[in-house]
């Protein structure tokens, strides 16, 4: 359980697997995953597949992970969210920030 980091095997892509919660508790190990990678990614994907809660810390950590990626011009996606994920980020409006899938 926890966040596991697989880049790209052209490191242009970084692939971040939340298991189990995403709350603050996860917060350094999530900042880790992506600040520490070889290359710096022109894309990032989060696969909540996986993903069993989200709470407001996770919202935050999504749009700290948005700026570090490039702000606007950030290549984000948020894959494999189940229906009550996808409520959860469009109500935050995050659909207008992220790539849903």
């Amino acid at each position: 359980m926890g966040i596991i980091a697989l880049p790209s095997a052209d490191g242009k892509e970084l692939t971040l697997r939340i298991e189990g919660r995403f709350d603050f508790s996860t917060h350094q190990a999530f900042r880790r995953a992506y600040e520490e990678t070889v290359s710096t990614p022109e894309r990032y994907i989060v696969d909540l597949a996986q993903t069993t809660y989200v709470d407001s810390a996770a919202l935050g950590m999504l749009l700290l992970l948005r700026d570090h990626a490039g702000g606007d011009q950030a290549n984000v996606r948020l894959i494999n969210c189940g229906a009550a994920l996808r409520e959860i980020f469009e109500f935050a409006q995050f659909n207008v920030l992220f790539t849903l899938r």
